[in-house]
This record gives C-alpha cells, sequence and structure tokens, in this order.
C-alpha cells in the first residue's frame, strides 16, 4: 500500500491549514464507521488569493481548474486533521461540485479536473477517482470561483 502522506511530499504538495468554516456546520462527519462526508470547501487555501468571479465572463479555464485544485487541497487539510493520517483512506467515492458561472459557461467538467487531477497524482487512480459530478450555479459564497464535496470511504 502506497503512503499517501510521503506521496504529497514527493509530489511537493503542501496542504494548507484547514479552512475555517464560513458558518454553522461540521467540515468532516462521520457515516457509521466507513465513511467521512466532508462539507463543501472553496478555493481559499490561506495565502491571499481568493479565486473569484464567474467563469466564462471573469476567469479563465485555466484559473477555474486552479480554483478546483484549491478546494481539493483544502478537503484533503479537512481529512488529514480528522483522521490525523492520509492512509486512512480507503478510497475516494463521490465528488459533488459546483462551478460559478455565465449562463452560457458549459465547461464545468473540465474546470473540476483540477481536483481531480490532484486526487489523481496523490492516491492514484484506484484510490483517487470518484464518482463526480459537476454543477453549474450562477453563485457561490463570497463569489467564489467553485466549491467541491466530498465522501470518503476509511478503514475501521
Amino acid at each position: 500500500m502506497e503512503d499517501f502522506n510521503k506521496k504529497l511530499e514527493t509530489l511537493n504538495i503542501k496542504l494548507p491549514a484547514p479552512p475555517p468554516r464560513g458558518g454553522l456546520y461540521s467540515p468532516v462527519k462521520a457515516m457509521g464507521d466507513c465513511f467521512l462526508y466532508c462539507s463543501g470547501c472553496g478555493p481559499d487555501i490561506g495565502d491571499g488569493n481568493v479565486i473569484t468571479g464567474k467563469l466564462g465572463r471573469d476567469i479563465s479555464l485555466e484559473e477555474g481548474q486552479k480554483a478546483a485544485r484549491n478546494c481539493a487541497l483544502n478537503l484533503l487539510a479537512n481529512l488529514k486533521q480528522e483522521l490525523g493520517d492520509l492512509n486512512r483512506i480507503r478510497r475516494l467515492v463521490k465528488v459533488l461540485a459546483f462551478v460559478n458561472g455565465t449562463d452560457d459557461f458549459t465547461q464545468q467538467a473540465q474546470v473540476i479536473n483540477g481536483a481531480s487531477e490532484l486526487f489523481m497524482e496523490v492516491f492514484g487512480e484506484e484510490v483517487g477517482l470518484p464518482a463526480r459530478s459537476a454543477i453549474g450555479t450562477n453563485g457561490l459564497p463570497g463569489g467564489i470561483a467553485c466549491e467541491i464535496e466530498l465522501l470518503v470511504e476509511i478503514y475501521p
């Protein structure tokens, strides 16, 4: 079994601090002994470069993909805090992603590939390629470019 913590180091990926909550909710919630549901995370990784705006008008596809990657980093930061060790992850099960775009923007799936690519880099295809939905929306909290939720299966 691959060591996901070492894989992050090898890839020179540093997880941000877990993001502060934006409301009254739990960042990660257990469902029985084997599943964790991760609340939606936005692209603010605490470096002052929040990616806001609408895809198709204010920001490019590439910027949207970076936003999605940042969302994934925040999700992993929350999981690391909850689990203490990313090696407890058995597999990523489901991603639900929302993309803030114009009415005629149709590349939601390509935007969210920014998160999927990070998950694949860290966990490989067997563990890191979940089922996925990418939904277009007319607005997100604070005008962020995207928000992503995650369901994870863990080892009990």
